[in-house]
């Protein structure tokens, strides 16, 4: 139910004045009855900011977002990226917030925080307990109205550098990282928008100055240009006080005129074309249609549901199905000016892209013959919805959903007409947009190829980026001036927070099945959907009784995605979309897992679905030859990447030779090459028991009548599977430098570290974590202030303990700037002895205490988060209580415990360090530290001693 209101309201503040007091009550939407819908209260305050409050005491936690209408397209040509590098800046302090400031305020308050860029919006959010409410919104209108005075040169070098690494570590290093720029700066005209991606080009970033960025924030991040949306354990009433307070007396910005839609116009097809560090060649395909919200978007979604989304689209059966590429897919992609319906296809090695296009088109003229069915229809529809309702799980989800219709439509109660859009496409529709976009139209076709194989290229490059027609727009920069609020109150004193919010763990149930299944379960009633998470123990650490067969537990779980004895994996997967359903299977280190989410009202039908996939796989022989092709395609790509290879590495010199752990998950080609479809179906008959399997349960359903629906698993059959025992890591005698040469690699990756022990929730192993928190665990962490905010070096540095069952690792990791790459393994080696000689200071003790104390109330949200923490419970035998155990732990550990924490628990003297890299960049200066180089090749062999200091 909306209600429109005509009236201002007027809500005194008493630190405010009357003038910044008026804010008008513009709309007050509720629920009636079951209908979807996100209930809210939407006002105007005096200086245009518009305020979007959404009350649910569900849980005591409340999300805070600020949506600027601004982004990349609001940039200028030859001053790309700064949208994205404002992003960057408006976390590095304000008048009253000193520099690092935010994150450690949010962080020590129990909150999460983060922001975002893309075209057409940037936007800045805060997840928090519901006490820090007022801390969340002091902060963020600080960085609205007081940021300028506190942006500093130095400053603004150092995000220069950080933005630099990102662009490095997202785009140059990253395979396929190019195609989206490539895409659109030739499909659109010059100076278009949209021609030129949010992270930037590096010319311009070098290029940009102090200035440049200040009055890119004059321009576009006003008040009136903005959008604060408040949801959670709030009152209506409060939060408007506090924004009046806050944001009420900074001054409107100029004007903002939204812009205009516009399509690019291609006049022929547009081949082009790049070389990258990759395996399997690749296909995009890109044309143009219209822009988010046109009445188009649905259709042209449908369309991309059928043509490449699914085991039953066209695509799947004529280019995956077949063996003629590894993935195929298509995709409608909206922004606010333009779409992009995009064709994708990743071929095997040595296909030419020719080839792949050709297939390409018989696919889409055979969609010409085959149409649309009833089918289609349902399948999108049903899962559109379940999309839409799975979005409002957390206060954050429904929080961003209201900012963005509010930000793009001015209406935050879009989801009514999202729905309606939805459930009125027809098959007509469908038809008609694939004549009017994608028929005969023209598109930019990319071919991405390995190095030096351009004899793959689709065709030769016939396009060329040409600055005839383009005239730069209107100056949006002149004569801007920066006018402070004047206020009452002084905003350098933080807000108090409120009384701690009262943490409910949730509530569950246990259960055992005769056949030792164990079953956990929590009832949650604010969504109307039932999550399942079945874990089978074992996984690829059963591959120790066979290691010559390493990778079957992952072919395995694959094949148990495909046909069952009633269903093909086709049908299967239609009758799951035409429910709104998902079924997952995968398999991990420890533990094969099976994931199902369902709406409650299609649990029935779902769970019949579950036991046709569990109980009665087929175990082909076309899909075992497809897959078995896929996976060792998938090994050798490893190759290709820096972070595959160093993890690989790593994991090798931690577990030694001889250990399953020390092979990757998937196997290697040797061992994969060993594994027939036989092999397969033991492993399933030999290890999918429920002896060694727990099922967690959550959602909008009750213990008993869960557990009737439940009733098949109890004809599941027991089976003797022994579980390997934990190997003993080889020592490390000292700590050396382990080098990996990725010629060119614009990054290095680096790992340094140790086995050390496995989980436990109360004891050395959480003590630990709580250890680890400042040094290497949390945003303003020594590690990452470090080598990301003080030096440049990465876009984030870490370190973090991994224990399971069995023992895990001790990690510090980071991807790093080539060119610094000695540099920062001097930096991480610093702060790891640095915190293991002199231990931890008050100041950060009482960091950790007040942020991992208060982080309780967002650990319980959502579905998912429920059956994580469930899953730990039963996983682990935990205690009932555990949760105030360690409350009491975190509460009364002493520096000097966390001090002799870490002189036991980071010996700095035999850890591994790996650094995979550039060797004529990175090596010469890694051999003029203090410890031995050893080369070794992409598999972790070695090659040669190349210094001992």
């Amino acid at each position: 139910m909306i209600q429109k209101i005509g009236l201002s309201m007027v809500l005194t503040a008493s630190l405010v004045s009357a003038a910044e007091a008026q804010t008008k009550l513009v709309e007050k939407v509720t629920r009636q009855g079951d209908e979807l819908v996100i209930p809210y209260n939407k006002y105007k305050l005096a200086n245009g900011l518009t305020l979007i409050v959404h009350e649910d005491h569900s849980d005591p936690v409340v999300h805070v977002d600020v949506t600027y209408h601004v982004g990349s397209a609001r940039e200028e040509v030859g001053k790309s990226g700064f949208a994205h590098f404002f992003e960057h800046m408006m976390f590095q302090g304000s008048d009253n917030v000193a520099d690092e400031e935010h994150f450690k305020i949010v962080s020590e308050s129990g909150g999460t925080l983060n922001g975002s860029t893309n075209r057409d919006r940037t936007n800045y959010y805060e997840t928090v307990p519901s006490n820090q409410l007022e801390t969340a919104l002091w902060l963020e209108a600080d960085r609205m109205g007081f940021l300028l005075d506190a942006v500093t040169q130095q400053k603004f070098e150092v995000q220069r550098e950080t933005v630099k690494n990102e662009r490095g570590q997202n785009y140059d290093n990253r395979p396929y990282g190019l195609v989206y720029e490539m895409t659109s700066k030739n499909l659109y005209p010059y100076g278009h928008p949209y021609s030129w991606t949010t992270i930037g080009y590096l010319e311009d970033l070098n290029r940009g100055d102090l200035n440049d960025l200040k009055n890119f924030f004059l321009r576009w991040y006003g008040p009136n240009n903005a959008t604060l949306t408040v949801g959670g354990d709030v009152k209506p009433e409060e939060v408007v006080k506090l924004a009046e307070k806050y944001f009420g007396s900074i001054p409107a910005g100029p004007a903002v005129e939204d812009m205009k839609p516009v399509m690019p116009n291609l006049t022929q097809d547009r081949y082009v074309s790049y070389e990258d560090n990759i395996r399997f060649p690749m296909l995009r395909m890109t044309f143009p249609t219209p822009e988010a919200g046109h009445k188009d978007e649905p259709a042209l979604d449908v369309l991309a549901e059928v043509l490449g989304q699914g085991k039953n689209s066209i695509f799947y059966k004529n280019l995956v199905k077949e063996q003629k590429a590894m993935n195929a897919s298509t995709f409608n992609s909206t922004s606010e000016l333009a779409g992009e319906f995009g064709v994708s296809v990743m071929a095997y090695p040595n296909t030419s892209l020719a080839e792949t296009e050709k297939l390409v088109r018989q696919s889409l003229a055979e969609f010409e013959t085959r149409g649309i069915n009833e089918e289609d229809m349902t399948r999108f529809k049903a899962s559109a919805e379940s999309s839409l309702i799975n979005r409002m799980a957390s206060v954050s989800g429904k929080v961003s959903q209201l900012a963005y219709y509010e930000t793009f439509r001015n209406n935050p109660n879009y989801i009514q007409e999202e729905l309606k859009r939805i459930q009125s496409v027809t098959k007509e529709d469908v038809i008609r947009v694939y004549n009017q976009y994608i028929k005969d139209k023209n598109s930019v076709i990319l071919s991405v190829v390995p190095k030096g194989e351009t004899d793959l290229l689709a065709k030769e490059n016939n396009y060329t980026i040409s600055e005839e027609g383009y005239t730069p727009g209107a100056d949006e920069y002149s004569g801007l001036q920066y006018t402070k609020a004047v206020d009452t109150f002084d905003r350098k004193v933080r807000p108090a927070a409120g009384a701690n919010p009262v943490i409910n763990v949730p509530n569950f149930y246990t259960n055992k099945l005769k056949n030792g299944l164990e079953i956990i379960g929590s009832k949650s009633d604010e969504i109307p959907t039932v999550t399942l998470q079945l874990t089978i123990k074992g996984g690829h650490r059963l591959s120790a009784t066979d290691p010559g067969k390493a990778g079957i537990s992952s072919l395995t779980a694959d094949m148990m995605n495909e046909d069952t004895e009633k269903y093909t994996s086709e049908e299967f997967s239609n009758e799951l979309d035409k429910l709104g359903s998902s079924i997952r299977i995968g398999s991990g280190t420890e533990e094969t897992y099976i994931q199902v989410q369902s709406l409650k009202k299609n649990l029935d039908k779902t769970l019949v679905l579950l036991q046709e996939r569990l109980f009665k796989p087929k175990f082909n022989q076309d899909d075992f030859d497809r897959l078995k092709k896929q996976q060792l395609e998938g090994i050798a790509n490893q190759s290709t990447q820096p972070t595959a290879i160093a993890s690989k590495v790593y994991n090798k010199l931690l577990y030694g030779e001889g250990n399953i752990m020390a092979v990757p998950t998937s196997g290697t080609a040797e061992t994969v090459e060993n594994i027939t479809l036989q092999d397969v179906q033991n492993f399933y008959e030999k290890n999918y028991s429920p002896t060694v399997s727990n099922l967690v349960v959550v959602g909008d359903i009750s213990e008993k009548e869960i557990m009737k629906k439940l009733a098949f698993l109890k004809n599941w059959k027991k089976k003797d599977v022994k579980l390997p025992a934990d190997k003993t890591a080889p020592q490390i005698e000292k700590t050396r430098i382990y080098f990996v040469d990725k010629p060119d690699a614009a990054q290095s990756e680096i790992r340094i570290g140790y086995l050390a022990m496995p989980f436990d929730a109360t004891g050395e192993y959480y003590k630990t974590g709580l250890m680890n928190y400042v040094l290497g665990g949390a945003f303003n962490s020594r590690i990452n202030l470090n080598l990301r905010e003080d030096k440049g070096y990465t876009y984030g540095a870490r370190s973090y303990f991994g224990g399971s069952q069995y023992a895990g690792p001790f990690t510090a990791s980071a991807g790093v700037r080539a060119d610094a790459s000695a540099e920062s393994v001097t930096e991480f080696m610093k702060e790891l002895t640095n915190f293991k000689n002199e231990g931890i200071s008050e100041d950060e003790i009482k960091f950790m205490r007040s942020s991992i104390g208060q982080s309780d109330a967002r650990k319980y949200e959502t579905p998912y988060q429920k059956a994580g923490f469930l899953g730990n419970i039963i996983e682990y035998n935990l205690e009932k209580d555990f949760v105030k155990k360690q409350t009491t732990i975190l509460n009364n550990i002493t520096k000097s415990e966390i001090d002799a924490l870490a002189a036991k628990n980071l010996p700095v003297n035999n850890m591994h360090i790996v650094v995979v890299g550039d060797k004529k960049t990175v090596l010469p200066k890694l051999e003029a530290l203090q410890y031995e180089v050893v080369e070794l090749d992409a598999d972790g062999n070695p090659i040669g001693s190349s210094s001992v200091k």
